[in-house]
């Protein structure tokens, strides 16, 4: 028994020693090719997105992405063309999955892999794009008509408009707040206020925001007291959230009248007939005609 051992464990030795030689060579040898084959997924992506900037001119496509991508928050250097160059790595990543895994489907699904794979790769990044615009619609909705009230109440104690959206968005996390941060940013770097606010609008496609965006260019234009349309503009932001709560408790009901149909009568009718039948079949219980 101990021979074994002994000899069991100078084997888990000499393979232990094998592997880390071998490693080493591998090492080497990546590092030799590190490189160029570093050099070549860099490629592959500037490939990509260079044919696919070309496409999106060519469709017409390139602003309508771009709006896209700013309001889902996407970085700026992320253009229409490394995003078609992410949905072709997407579709090609799902074309090798349905080629590696066809043939353990049955019947004719292995064809319908081929077919729809590469279709639902290549249209998964939009789907996860459009639910990120409307999650960042919705949280900057949220916290718009406090961030207006604070906006309102800075202004008001003598702060200039720029600094005054700095100093608002530093106590909020949100999107909205980051985007009044990099508008305050762009302003005190001497961007013009009309185009921050522009930029805001672009990456939050929201109805409220452009209307904040354009009250406060007009009463900078026109000259009226800020105080008071910012006032009206938190009042509507207000009126706007009551409204958006009241049509999510109205869609609720449905949903938890469906939940108590479908769920919790049947679970308590089978709780009931289980009763019932265990009752039914106990030794000694019979029935009286």
């Amino acid at each position: 028994m101990i021979r074994l051992l002994l000899a069991a464990a100078a084997g888990a030795l000499a393979g232990a020693g094998g592997a880390a030689v071998a490693f080493d060579a591998i090492r080497r040898a990546r590092t030799i090719r590190r490189g160029a084959a570093a050099a070549l997924p860099a490629a592959a992506l500037v490939g990509l997105s260079r044919v696919g900037a070309r496409v999106s001119s060519r469709l017409g496509l390139g602003g309508a992405a771009a709006q896209r991508l700013a309001a889902a928050g996407l970085p700026a250097r992320l253009g229409p063309g490394e995003w078609l160059g992410v949905k072709s790595c997407g579709a090609a990543a799902t074309a090798a999955c349905s080629i590696a895994g066809a043939g353990w489907l049955p019947g004719r699904m292995p064809l319908l892999a081929l077919m729809l794979g590469p279709v639902a790769g290549f249209v998964a990044p939009d789907v996860w794009l459009t639910r990120q615009a409307r999650r960042r619609l919705e949280a900057a909705a949220a916290e718009l008509a406090p961030m207006l009230d604070l906006l309102q109440v800075t202004v008001e104690a003598g702060a200039a408009p720029g600094a005054a959206l700095g100093a608002v968005g530093g106590r909020f996390t949100g999107p909205l707040a980051a985007e009044w941060r990099a508008a305050a940013t762009a302003i005190a770097l001497g961007t013009p206020h009309e185009q921050a606010l522009a930029e805001v609008t672009c990456r939050l496609p929201s109805p409220r925001i452009r209307a904040f965006a354009d009250a406060m260019r007009r009463a900078q234009r026109l000259g009226l007291p800020l105080v008071e349309v910012l006032g009206r503009q938190a009042a509507a932001a207000r009126h706007d959230r009551r409204i958006r709560m009241r049509e999510r408790a109205a869609r609720a009901g449905p949903k938890i009248q469906l939940v108590v149909a479908f769920v919790l009568v049947p679970s308590v009718m089978l709780v009931v007939a289980a009763a019932l039948i265990a009752e039914l079949t106990a030794p000694g219980v019979g029935l009286t005609y």
